[in-house]
């Protein structure tokens, strides 16, 4: 036999994280929970800092931005939607024990720009800089 026939390495599989966020979309879609501004809210406060206050605040900045944007959960995360399509959404940090929250955007969106482009955008910290970025993006996303 050869090396290659007796390796015994086992599939990684699905992170608990990932297993967890996956429950959550299975639970958003069979109750129909996760829709509106109070499930977003919801999520929301039951984050931890500073991933609470960053999506406190891109939650302001895109339903003033963007309010023809329904809030949901997606996967268990605060989403935005038209049409039933998810436009953007918030990844807090502790969600996938990453480094930073991110800021996504979906192939339903008008950021085309040439052949490549950015969809997902990491945010350490929130100053005006950065909002006016992440309304500059949300308005091209649904124009």
């Amino acid at each position: 036999m050869s090396p290659r026939t007796t390796a015994t390495k086992k599939p990684r599989g699905f992170s608990d994280e990932e297993k967890a966020a996956m429950r959550e979309a299975v639970r958003e879609r069979s109750r129909g929970a996760g829709e509106g501004e109070g499930a977003v809210l919801a999520k929301i406060a039951g984050m931890k800092e500073p991933d609470r206050s960053m999506a406190r605040r891109v939650h302001e900045m895109v339903k003033a931005t963007a309010p023809e944007l329904t809030p949901r959960t997606w996967y268990g995360m605060p989403a935005y939607s038209k049409e039933d399509k998810v436009i953007c959404w918030f990844t807090p940090a502790e969600k996938f024990k990453a480094r930073y929250t991110t800021l996504s955007f979906s192939d339903e969106t008008n950021l085309d720009e040439g052949r490549m482009w950015p969809v997902s955008y990491a945010i350490t910290e929130l100053t005006p800089a950065e909002e006016a970025k992440i309304t500059a993006l949300v308005k091209k996303a649904v124009s």
